[in-house]
């Protein structure tokens, strides 16, 4: 179970003090697969940031079952994401110099877990055909694809995807949510999405709307 309490990040001092959260408590159940919407500027990929621990909260508490993960040192949080949190973002992220396979397993290689699960992966994502490909010979759907398949080469519970088709087309963008979907349905997998797209955030089971730093639905 992920939980928040009252989390509340503000960048900035003075005159040019900005709060991009306003005291957010929620909860995301184990294998909930939840949308948090909102339109630009609402405060929604803060929020996933700070649940994904890349960026800290500046006041307020972000659990995962009873790990708080606010607390944590640097090196304590870089191994509790590499571990526990998979990670899948609109513009894919691959490294170009790298083919789509050690993209893949770039994760698995810093965590030094084996990587006999890897074959599995590909095949189930309907990548294996690509994946000695470097991502500028693969498309949009395909690179997404291989992100998502780092995002579970680690064997996560938890995917944070930030609008992971708003740089799709439309096929592939449906391709994409049937596979988060599936991981969801079939393996359990806790998803949340951030999107300002309704109809992606219809797919999910559950919808946070987030206006202005504030949870307002």
């Amino acid at each position: 179970m992920i939980k928040t309490e009252n989390l509340t990040r503000t960048y900035g001092k003075g005159e040019g003090k900005v709060t991009a959260l306003k005291g957010v408590s929620l909860t995301v159940n184990d294998g909930e697969m939840v949308a948090i919407i909102g339109k630009s500027g609402s405060g929604k990929s803060t929020l996933l940031n700070l649940l994904g621990g890349l960026d800290k909260p500046t006041e307020g508490r972000i659990f995962y079952g009873d790990r708080e993960i606010g607390s944590m040192k640097d090196g304590e949080l870089a191994e509790f994401r590499l571990k526990n949190i998979g990670f899948v973002f609109q513009f894919f992220d691959l490294i170009p110099e790298l083919t789509a396979e050690e993209n893949v397993l770039l994760p698995s290689r810093l965590a030094k877990n084996k990587e006999n699960s890897a074959e599995e992966i590909y095949s189930a994502l309907d990548i294996a055909d690509r994946i000695k490909h470097y991502p500028s010979e693969l498309s949009g759907g395909q690179q997404q694809r291989a992100a998502i398949a780092r995002a579970l080469i680690n064997s996560p519970e938890v995917i944070l995807c930030d609008e992971p088709t708003g740089n799709l087309d439309r096929a592939s963008g449906e391709e994409v949510m049937a596979l988060l979907r599936r991981l969801n349905a079939e393996q359990g997998k806790t998803v949340i999405i951030v999107t300002h797209d309704p109809e992606i955030a219809a797919q999910c089971g559950r919808v946070i709307e987030i206006s202005d730093g504030e949870i307002v639905n």
